[in-house]
């Protein structure tokens, strides 16, 4: 089935939808309005929605959505192989290593080239060791570190062991640079950033971030809510723009 075929959903029986999360929703931001929107239209007063995978509010691209019992998908999806395009601006530093805070450190980055980046990037690719971020969701003795973080209180979080396969060079144009990668699950592209900027000794930030794949789900199957909306109204029989997800 192709992107401008239509098929018959059965939300309750169990959905799997791509959707293209705008930049500034939270990962349940998302989940909350497409929950909102097939309840209200479908009269029913619940029905389990859930997300395969966080992506922050400052990053758009690939969310893979979960109705009914496919929510037990879940679990499999978000183990599945993700890619990015990351956009890192170099010479600076945020508390949330990304555009999320303001710029709190400045360094020099005239030494920076692209042959020493690519150099540098080489420890990045394999089994890994990554420090989640302080503004991330992890919890810590039940609430996210995100909850201490912005009430100035300082916690340790546990490193996480994960896989980054590939890192590419797509652009090179100080003080800004943007990646390709190609990672496993769990893995924090902001705190990628961090941590490249830290083996640097120039410091960076994310300042843009777009998941482009989630397992065989690219952005060519991806929706966003206008479509999903198009073919109003919604009922038990209802039909929408729909991609070949399955």
């Amino acid at each position: 089935m192709t992107q401008s075929e239509i098929r018959t959903f059965d939300f309750q029986k169990g959905e799997i939808l791509v959707f293209d999360k705008p930049l500034d929703w939270t990962s349940f931001d998302l989940v909350h309005k497409v929950r909102y929107i097939i309840c209200k239209h479908l009269k029913i007063k619940k029905l389990k929605v859930g997300h395969a995978g966080t992506l922050d509010p400052k990053a758009t691209g690939i969310l893979v959505l979960c109705t009914g019992k496919a929510t037990s998908k879940i679990d499999s999806l978000q183990a599945d192989e993700k890619e990015y395009v990351a956009t890192l601006k170099f010479g600076a530093t945020t508390p949330s290593y990304d555009l999320e805070s303001a710029e709190d450190r400045q360094f020099d980055i005239s030494n920076l080239t692209k042959d020493l980046l690519v150099e540098v990037l080489k420890q990045f690719i394999g089994t890994i060791s990554q420090i989640p971020p302080d503004y991330s969701a992890v919890k810590i003795d039940g609430k996210r570190a995100y909850e201490y973080a912005r009430k100035g209180i300082v916690v340790e979080i546990k490193p996480k062991i994960l896989e980054v396969k590939e890192i590419e060079v797509l652009s090179f144009s100080l003080p800004e640079v943007k990646l390709r990668i190609v990672c496993g699950k769990g893995t924090y592209i902001r705190a990628l950033a961090r941590d490249i900027g830290e083996a640097l000794n120039n410091g960076a930030y994310l300042t843009g971030l777009r998941r482009t794949r989630v397992g065989d789900f690219d952005l060519n199957q991806a929706i966003n809510l206008a479509e999903f909306l198009k073919n109003q109204p919604i009922n038990t029989d209802v039909q929408l723009i729909s991609n070949d997800i399955y």
